[in-house]
């Protein structure tokens, strides 16, 4: 999925190659040590989804981001980068964006106050541009900060509920991608009924985007995924095609005995061939087109039509692989 070409809104690829400025120099301290940690995954690159839904909610494509409009932006992707450096350490992953992840480069210890450093910048961007929008910045920490929680509570347990999930990939996930559009229509001056609606729309967008992902974690090919098909199954976290197996009465039993405890590369592409084999693909697909059919009914709000569509092609472009079997 290419966003912005999904997105058909010309003037936010523009106003996303000065955000990449930005972006940059928000992190810059003139500490070349320093510099080189908190820019690494900058320079790494990446879709900048959160700051791109900031930027078309904000301008719909029909003007220029504004300074404000940018360093919304920038604040979302700053707090988005801080959590992937803490959950870096936390998964002792060694790649990132298909370079040398930080904690890989520089040590846990390092990655972990830099994840923190750019978490301060990330507030401070967002209280330079307001109450509203700093006290944003922060519960969408509270938020993700419960979404890990959860997830780590739940971590290899059989008995993990739906709503365990939810609650997990909603906090980790959904809630940046609403405060994204949500803070796009603060910097613009939005009324309150559309900035409601963008707040579902990105929740409904961070959900899909979550479970998509989540059946790619079964389904896709090593290549594809740049990690091992299944790993979420290794590492202890059942996502919900996992949860759905695990109450088939045909393959239910034999994965629950095999779940419970860190996985070698046999047991975790057996369990994951018996995932396979139910309907938690398919049960995944129409959770996940429940949540777009939400995010279209919030779009009828926008007066936008150029946005209404880029954001409907958008979120749709997330299903098109998965059809129901």
């Amino acid at each position: 999925m290419n966003p912005l070409e999904r997105l058909q809104l010309a003037s936010v690829e523009a106003d996303l190659r000065r955000l990449e400025t930005l972006l940059a120099e928000s992190v810059i301290f003139g500490d070349e040590y320093l510099d080189g940690v908190t820019t690494h995954l900058i320079y790494a690159g990446g879709k900048r989804l959160r700051p791109m839904l900031a930027v078309a909610s904000a301008t719909s494509g029909a003007r220029p981001a504004s300074q404000e409009d940018l360093l919304g932006g920038v604040a979302l992707e700053l707090l988005h980068l801080a959590s992937l450096y803490h959950d870096d350490v936390m998964d002792e992953a060694e790649v990132r964006r298909n370079v040398d992840s930080v904690n890989a480069r520089y040590g846990n210890l390092i990655a972990i106050v830099a994840g923190d450093y750019l978490m301060a910048r990330s507030a401070a961007i967002a209280a330079d541009l307001g109450v509203e929008m700093a006290g944003l910045l922060a519960r969408t920490l509270a938020w993700l900060t419960r979404g890990q929680v959860s997830e780590v509570r739940t971590a290899f347990s059989v008995e993990r509920t739906e709503a365990d999930y939810y609650e997990a990939i909603e906090g980790k996930t959904a809630s940046l991608m609403a405060t994204s559009c949500r803070a796009g229509a603060i910097t613009a001056g939005l009324s309150d009924e559309e900035t409601e609606a963008l707040t579902e729309f990105g929740r409904c967008f961070g959900m899909i985007y979550q479970l998509r992902d989540d059946i790619l974690d079964i389904i896709a090919t090593d290549n594809q995924l740049g990690k091992p098909a299944g790993q979420d199954l290794a590492e202890g976290i059942y996502n919900l095609p996992t949860l759905f197996a695990l109450r088939d009465p045909v393959v239910g039993d034999e994965l629950r005995g095999i779940l419970g405890e860190v996985l070698n590369d046999d047991d975790r592409e057996r369990a994951r061939k018996l995932v396979v084999a139910t309907d938690g693909i398919d049960q995944t697909i129409l959770a996940a087109q429940s949540f777009l059919a939400t995010a279209h009914e919030t779009l009828k709000v926008l007066p936008s039509e150029a946005l209404r569509n880029g954001f409907a092609s958008l979120i749709e472009s997330l299903l098109e692989d998965f059809p129901i079997h």
